[in-house]
């Protein structure tokens, strides 16, 4: 049997910020909008940031088969289809000549190659007009952008997005639209150089969108949202609690969505439905497994979205004890007012104090310390303030805590908790941290590498003078069989 694979299976992502969406995922997102729409004329469709044009591509296909009825003529329904009810805005020009070649067959819409007749420019209904950013001060004034880095010659790509360096959407082709769809741009170097500095952008286009009132939304995006974060708090608050949210898809692995494209804290999609409100049905899928629930996004009493269905109930059985969260005696960056950049003394002197730090510990002055002085000369527990893992499941989650003894004190590098009275307590609290019921509960806010205070915000805290294990933690919840083995063939042993 001849193998005819189609071309946009097969084309190299241009970076991990501007990921190609399979067409097996665009049409599980088409699949959530209702099915009466592919017979209907009237819908309009745009993508408002087209790239392979994939998602126009395949909302065609339904099209043309849903309106044979209407338009028994193929070419009369294609015409009618391609200048009356797709649209999509190209991020750059590169990808406006690829998504007409995907969609009319022929990067010009008014070429003898053009599936489509009666197009009066070569752009058709696929346009990219390239757009300046809006500086105000060293920062563009839509999308944050560093001027430093993107005032660029003009012949170089501005990376501003048209969709959203604007404040009437609705005047670029001068209509609204019944759905919106598509896998944004997810963020923008802020002249950092990695991406834990860069400026989050996908969030950006969700809210122009729905600024845009369609009927129904959908878009592919980072699922680090969940936990908000730099940029984000806002439209996380917005997003857990709009009810018009039906669907939300959440691939804690982003390669089982984007194969060989690893994205930190995984991928989702949703469909918001602007006529909708109500629960929202929740798929969690894991090693191909799906599990869906229908439940609020927020949890009474949470301001966090819980991730896996299954671990709902864990959280619920958690916070009817009704006790203090472990965040009261988790500091916050920088405890001591140190930086990473700090650089100890490899030797000790008279009035030095221990630092921990990396990539060297050693000492310093105590005169350096700014903050917390107090601390210094009673113990405590650290712990990496970041800690990073990819891969398959079991997950550590967060790094090994050690005792920080008296006379000490750390850099940004960690966090403390504490300080408590005596070594026992800190062994205590560490023998807490160790269990795989402390780390899981620590998973469910941490989508990122970053391990601050807020990612500990549903873990409860104990009592200091006695040692903790799972089992003692399991029975103290009442967890299930079911409950515990989620958490056990989830988190690492220590």
């Amino acid at each position: 049997m001849d193998y005819n694979p189609d071309v946009l299976t097969c084309l190299a992502n241009l970076s991990n910020d501007e990921v190609f969406t399979p067409p097996t995922v665009v049409n599980q997102m088409l699949d959530l909008l209702p099915q009466e729409i592919w017979s209907d004329s009237s819908i309009t469709f745009l993508d408002p940031f087209t790239k392979t044009g994939v998602f126009l591509r395949e909302i065609a296909k339904r099209l043309i088969k849903g309106l044979e009825n209407e338009f028994p003529d193929q070419q009369d329904r294609i015409n009618h289809i391609f200048k009356n009810q797709i649209f999509g805005i190209a991020i750059t020009e590169l990808t406006s000549l690829l998504a007409r070649r995907s969609v009319y067959c022929t990067k010009d819409a008014t070429s003898k190659y053009s599936i489509v007749e009666g197009f009066k420019n070569e752009q058709g209904n696929i346009i990219f007009n390239k757009v300046e950013h809006v500086w105000e001060g060293n920062k563009c004034k839509f999308c944050g952008a560093s001027k430093e880095v993107y005032e660029r010659d003009n012949e170089l790509e501005t990376h501003a997005y048209e969709f959203i360096h604007t404040n009437q959407p609705e005047k670029i082709f001068n209509m609204r639209f019944d759905v919106i769809i598509g896998n944004p741009p997810y963020q923008l170097s802020d002249g950092g150089g990695t991406g834990s500095s860069a400026i989050a952008l996908y969030n950006k286009f969700v809210q122009q969108a729905i600024k845009l009132q369609p009927r129904y939304l959908s878009m592919i995006i980072p699922a680090r949202w969940y936990s908000g974060g730099k940029g984000l708090d806002e439209f996380r608050n917005e997003m857990l609690s709009d009810k018009r949210i039906s669907h939300l898809v959440d691939y804690f692995d982003s390669t089982e969505c984007f194969p060989g494209v690893d994205i930190s804290g995984g991928i989702c999609y949703f469909l918001w439905e602007k006529d909708y409100l109500g629960e929202c049905n929740v798929v969690n899928i894991r090693h191909g497994i799906k599990n869906e629930l229908k439940r609020s996004l927020l949890e009474k009493g949470l301001d966090t979205f819980i991730r896996f269905n299954e671990s709902v109930s864990i959280v619920q059985k958690v916070n009817e004890l009704n006790e203090d969260k472990i965040t009261k005696i988790i500091s916050s960056r920088k405890p001591f007012g140190l930086t990473s950049s700090i650089k100890p003394s490899a030797n000790y002197k008279k009035d030095y104090v221990k630092i921990f730090s990396y990539p060297n510990d050693g000492y310093i002055s105590r005169e350096k310390v700014l903050n917390n002085t107090k601390w210094i000369d009673e113990y405590k527990v650290y712990i990496a303030k970041a800690y990073g893992e990819r891969g398959n499941l079991p997950y550590n989650v967060i790094g090994k805590p050690f005792i920080g003894e008296r006379n000490t004190c750390c850099s940004e590098t960690y966090l403390v908790i504490g300080p408590v009275a005596n070594e026992k307590r800190a062994n205590n609290i560490i023998s807490y941290i160790n269990t795989k019921f402390f780390r899981f509960l620590v998973l469910l806010k941490k989508n990122t590498q970053n391990a601050a205070k807020n990612v500990y915000g549903i873990v409860p805290m104990q009592d200091w003078e006695e040692s903790w294990d799972d089992e003692k933690l399991y029975k103290k919840y009442n967890l299930n069989s079911n409950e515990i083995n989620l958490i056990e063939k989830t988190i690492k042993s220590q």
